[in-house]
């Protein structure tokens, strides 16, 4: 059901939103072996539902959201809820403000119903990084009790096979594993290099990368700023689109959206693929990549030409660069923005001090888990003034000729690009943490991060079930503020 057919329930009155809310919270409880949230905002969401059912009641709605179940990811700043990020550095922190885009979702009458888990400060690709335990996928996880192995030094402990089960993605994975479990109609992500795309495709839902400016980031707690957007998870693209509508558009707080009026997107029932250009980048065949997952991609690239699509072979020389170009930048800007982590103005500060410097050192290594301190520590290393020409410099160099890819295919006529999300399905969580979190990302982000470089918007679709019937996943990406595309 999508949230115009859940909608049009809630003004019929054959179901009342607290009586929504009511299942909804049954449902996080319910599912609570997911480990998919942080927070339940159970007396906040039980006001909105009740707000909600006496517009409702007057004959008063403000959006198709009004009295509907939405989940936060908990790096999106919630006034009087816990925002975490998945930390013991902010875990008692509460925030005196909402998230632009948090408060838009208020405004037009959703239901907040809780902050969702994600690997810390949104590290990661697997949503196991996280301070509060991982998230499972709702695809095949057994619901009883599990034993969580998590990756210490490189020495991961065996999980029996009857035990083990399959990750969520990240780092947005809680909010992935809510919408695919029926804890909401929809959820907040985030996505710095495929963190909404990748449990979207993981998890057999659908997950948006917008442009970067549509959204605003105001109250999005920065991982880095240049590539950071909010991300939309829903479980089609009509909600997807609905949600979208009401999010975008300039935002005074935040300098780096755009201040043009934002037309909101309308999907034609009767759209004509004849008109359309579907790029199939080269690149994207990438070593190690799953045989299923090419023929999903080969599959939907011969129905959309049947469908009457022009389907030609592009290619996006640097891409084979990017991802060493994208984990440079990344770990650069966020040796800045945790910078602020450092015990005095707000999150833990340790009690073990005997110095300023004592500290700093001790509430960061009580505070920050070993991922987060190890990009902190690289990034410090890159912006070394003997390192910055030769590795921040160069890396910005090369971001440029990777948006420049983007830039030539588009002027050469092609409207889309067809490329995976993953490369395979999701993996087992003893498969996953074989491998530390910088090898992790390297192989997840592979498809994803080149749209967050260039900045152009990314779609997550569900393609089909592999052999194992877990959830595979296909992405469409369009020319920067072509969202609707």
């Amino acid at each position: 059901m999508t949230i115009k057919q859940l909608s049009k329930e809630l003004q019929d009155m054959t179901i009342a939103p607290t009586k929504l809310c009511e299942a909804s919270l049954k449902r996080i409880k319910n599912s609570k072996y997911l480990n998919n949230f942080i927070t339940i905002s159970k007396e906040l969401a039980y006001e909105q539902a009740q707000a909600s059912e006496k517009l409702i009641k007057a004959g008063e709605t403000r959006s198709p959201l009004e009295g509907l179940p939405v989940a936060v990811k908990d790096n999106f700043c919630t006034k009087n809820i816990r925002t975490s990020c998945a930390s013991k550095m902010l875990e008692n922190f509460i925030p005196t403000y909402n998230a632009t885009v948090v408060q838009k979702l208020v405004d037009h009458g959703a239901v907040i119903v809780g902050k969702t888990n994600m690997d810390e400060f949104a590290m990661g690709s697997g949503a196991v990084d996280s301070a509060f335990g991982p998230t499972k996928n709702v695809w095949k996880t057994p619901s009883g009790h599990l034993k969580v192995n998590t990756f210490q030094g490189n020495q991961t402990k065996a999980v029996d096979a009857e035990e083990d089960w399959f990750i969520a993605g990240g780092s947005s994975g809680g909010s992935a594993a809510a919408v695919a479990s029926g804890a909401c109609v929809a959820a907040l992500g985030s996505d710095t290099g495929g963190s909404t795309r990748i449990p979207a495709a993981y998890c057999g839902i659908v997950g948006l990368k917008p442009t970067y400016g549509l959204l605003s980031r105001h109250g999005l707690i920065p991982l880095v700023n240049s590539m950071d957007v909010p991300g939309i998870l829903t479980r089609n693209v009509d909600d997807t689109t609905l949600i979208f509508n009401l999010l975008a558009g300039w935002d005074p707080k935040d300098s780096t959206t755009v201040q043009e009026d934002f037309e909101p997107i309308d999907l034609e029932s009767d759209f004509n693929l004849r008109n359309i250009t579907i790029g199939i980048p080269q690149e994207y065949h990438s070593p190690g990549i799953d045989a299923q997952v090419l023929n999903s991609w080969s599959s939907v690239t011969t129905l959309l030409e049947k469908l009457g699509a022009t389907i030609v072979p592009v290619s996006l020389p640097h891409t084979k660069y990017s991802i060493a170009c994208y984990s440079i930048l990344n770990h650069c800007e966020v040796a800045s923005n945790m910078a602020r982590y450092d015990g005095i103005e707000y999150g833990l500060r340790s009690a073990e001090q005997q110095s300023t410097e004592e500290m700093f050192a001790k509430s960061r290594s009580q505070g920050l888990n070993q991922v987060v301190r190890g990009r902190v520590i690289s990034g410090n290393y890159f912006l070394l003034s003997r390192n910055y020409e030769n590795h921040f410099l160069q890396a910005l160099r090369l971001r440029r000729l990777i948006a420049n890819d983007f830039l030539n295919v588009w002027a050469n006529g092609v409207d889309l690009l067809l490329t995976p999300v993953t490369l395979g399905e999701a993996p087992r969580f003893s498969e996953f943490t074989l491998k530390d979190n910088r090898e992790q990302c390297a192989t997840q982000d592979y498809c994803t991060q080149p749209a967050n470089l260039a900045g152009c918007p990314a779609i997550s679709i569900p393609t089909q079930l592999s052999k194992n019937g877990m959830p595979l996943g296909l992405q469409l990406l369009a020319p920067n503020f072509d969202d609707a595309i």
